[in-house]
């Protein structure tokens, strides 16, 4: 294909400069160089494509007809390379990243508005579905990247760690006060005691954060009277501030509200393990450049932060 390429690229010039000196001069070959390739393609073809004269050449009939398609195919190739430059130049591209709805309100949309601002032509499509669902896309090639939470098993993976986040269980102070009447007069009002006698709310057993807090309580033997599945970690923080139960929220998600007093954090006798969310993305494959840009744009990130924090000191 290629050797044929090369003589469709000489018949094309020769056609348009209409001698083969022209031709020689614009590909710079030489002139037997050129007869014999278009000699070699006439006879590939069973046909003659141009007449020659003393004046130059023109095309045959058939030479028309062929000058008609290889035109369209060279501009075509000269509209995909101008198309190719104009992508590479403005940094166009497309990535699709899997994230939680938690996740994506809370973690993804404060990244996403710089590096829009910087690649403003990235073309970007978000699946807001549990972080499993996420996983299951990147091993199917269906996504670019997931921002997920690290599971024990992430040998399909490259994972980039984003920050650390730490599961807390919360509710309100009347939640509490009522549940100091329900639990017996001589019993301490321990995590223990509140949770025997508490509804608890978590997100529901699909979801890999419901796997981690269900683990933490089986090693911890704690239970509750109720459950309550919740489907969003937004829900869990409303239930729990309208006096429904204890939730299981992520701290950083509900700064404000222990700051006001809204909610109170329940004090347990070991800590729930803080644990990594970050992206991830498919070891096997090659990486999209959309892809690159967006970790060189979180690298870029933490060299400021870091600046910043030292400067704050």
């Amino acid at each position: 294909m290629e050797q044929n390429f090369n003589l469709y690229h000489i018949f094309y010039t020769v056609a348009k400069c209409r001698n083969i000196s022209g031709a020689a001069r614009e590909l710079y070959i030489s002139q037997p160089a050129i007869s014999k390739a278009i000699s070699k393609l006439e006879q590939s073809l069973g046909t003659t494509l141009f007449y020659r004269s003393s004046r130059g050449v023109s095309l045959t009939e058939p030479g028309e007809i062929l000058f008609v398609q290889v035109e369209n195919a060279f501009q075509a190739i000269t509209q995909g390379e101008e198309q190719l430059q104009r992508f590479q130049k403005l940094g166009m591209g497309h990535l699709s990243i899997g994230v939680s709805a938690t996740l994506c309100k809370y973690v993804l949309l404060p990244i996403l508005q710089p590096f829009i601002r910087q690649n403003p032509h990235i073309q970007l499509s978000i699946a807001c579905q549990s972080s499993l669902e996420t996983m299951q896309a990147l091993e199917q090639g269906t996504l670019d990247i997931g921002l997920i939470g690290a599971e024990d098993d992430m040998s399909a993976f490259v994972f980039e760690p984003l920050t650390d986040i730490q599961d807390i269980f919360v509710t309100t102070h009347t939640y509490l006060d009522n549940l100091k009447e329900r639990i017996r007069p001589n019993d301490h009002l321990s995590s223990r005691t509140a949770f025997a006698a508490s509804t608890l709310l978590l997100l529901n057993k699909e979801n890999i954060t419901r796997r981690y807090i269900d683990r933490y309580l089986s090693q911890e033997n704690l239970s509750a009277s109720r459950i309550i599945d919740v489907t969003s970690m937004d829900l869990l923080i409303e239930f729990a501030k309208i006096d429904l139960g204890i939730a299981c929220v992520i701290k950083n998600f509900v700064r404000d509200e222990l700051a006001e007093g809204r909610l109170v954090q329940l004090k347990m006798p070991v800590s729930i393990p803080a644990r990594k969310i970050g992206f991830a993305y498919a070891k096997s494959g090659a990486i999209p450049p959309t892809v690159r840009k967006l970790l060189s744009f979180l690298q870029e990130l933490e060299v400021q932060k870091a600046i910043q924090d030292r400067s704050d000191r």
